[in-house]
C-alpha cells in the first residue's frame, strides 16, 4: 500500500467494541503464539527497565517498532500465513527509524505531562523522608485535577499518534506523515476511539482482579487490537469471524 492510497475511513462508535471481537478471534487461531510474543515483549520491557538510565530511554523509543510488529503478526495470520515468535521484531525490518521517531514524539508528550504538573503545583515526595504510598495518596487528594490534567495529555497524545506505527509499516510513510494521518483519523473516528479506550479500563481491571492471570489474554488482545482498528479506519477490510476459521 502506498501513501496514494491512504484514506480514512469514519466508523461508528460501536467499532470500538468490535476491534476487541476481531482480535479475539485471531487470538484464539494461534494462542500459544501470540501469548509467546507478547510474553517476549514484557520480558524484553523489564530487561530494558534494569538498565540504569538508558534502559528506560529505550525502551520507550522503541515500543512503537513493537506495535508495529504486531500490527505485521496480525496481518500475516488475517492473511492466512503463519505466524512466529520471531514476528515480535519484524517491525525493525519495516522503516525502523520512522518508528523510533514516534517514540520520540511519544517521550516528548511523556515530558510535557510531566513538567505541566509540576508547573501547576503537582507535590512531590520529600527525598529525606522514606516513601509511604499511603501519605503520598492523602497528599495529591487536594491536587487530582492536576493528575488529570497530566494525564489528559497523555491520553490525547496516545490516541493522536495511535496509528502511526501502522501507517508506517504497511504504508511506507515518514514519521511526519504518519502523524497528520493518525491525528486526522482519531479525530474522525473520536467515537470509536473513545470507546476503545474505555473498553481497556475493563479489561485492564481484570487483570489486577486475577491477580495477573488474565494478562495472558488481556495483553495479546491489545497488542492485536492494534491492528484491528487500523484496518477498520484505513483498509476496510472484511472483518475477521468465527465462520472463517
Amino acid at each position: 500500500m502506498t501513501p496514494a492510497t491512504t484514506r480514512v475511513n469514519e466508523v461508528p462508535a460501536g467499532r470500538g467494541v468490535a476491534w476487541f471481537k476481531e482480535a479475539f478471534e485471531l487470538f484464539r487461531r494461534a494462542p500459544a503464539v501470540w501469548i509467546g510474543i507478547c510474553g517476549g515483549w514484557i520480558l524484553l520491557w523489564f530487561a530494558f527497565a534494569l538498565v540504569p538510565f538508558i534502559g528506560p530511554v529505550l525502551s520507550n523509543l522503541l515500543q512503537p517498532v513493537f506495535f508495529g510488529s504486531f500490527a505485521i503478526a496480525a496481518y500475516k495470520q488475517s492473511a492466512g500465513e503463519p505466524i512466529t515468535m520471531g514476528d515480535l521484531f519484524s517491525g525493525f525490518r519495516r522503516n525502523a527509524k520512522s518508528l523510533v521517531n514516534i517514540g520520540i514524539l511519544m517521550m516528548a508528550a511523556q515530558l510535557a505531562s510531566a513538567f505541566l504538573m509540576r508547573a501547576l503545583g503537582m507535590p512531590s515526595w520529600p527525598e529525606d523522608e522514606p516513601f509511604d504510598m499511603v501519605a503520598y495518596a492523602e497528599m495529591l487528594q487536594p491536587h487530582l485535577w492536576i493528575l488529570a490534567a497530566g494525564l489528559a495529555v497523555l491520553a490525547f497524545a496516545s490516541a493522536a499518534l495511535w496509528f502511526a506505527p501502522q501507517l508506517i509499516v504497511f504504508h511506507g510513510l515518514s514519521a511526519s506523515h504518519a502523524v497528520r494521518w493518525s491525528v486526522y483519523a482519531a479525530l474522525s473516528n473520536i467515537g470509536a476511539m473513545s470507546v476503545y479506550g474505555l473498553m481497556l479500563v475493563p479489561l485492564f481491571l481484570a487483570c489486577s482482579l486475577t491477580l495477573g492471570l488474565a494478562t495472558i489474554v488481556v495483553i495479546p488482545l491489545f497488542a492485536i487490537s492494534t491492528y484491528t482498528g487500523y484496518r477498520d479506519v484505513f483498509e476496510n477490510a472484511p472483518a475477521v469471524t468465527a465462520a472463517d476459521t
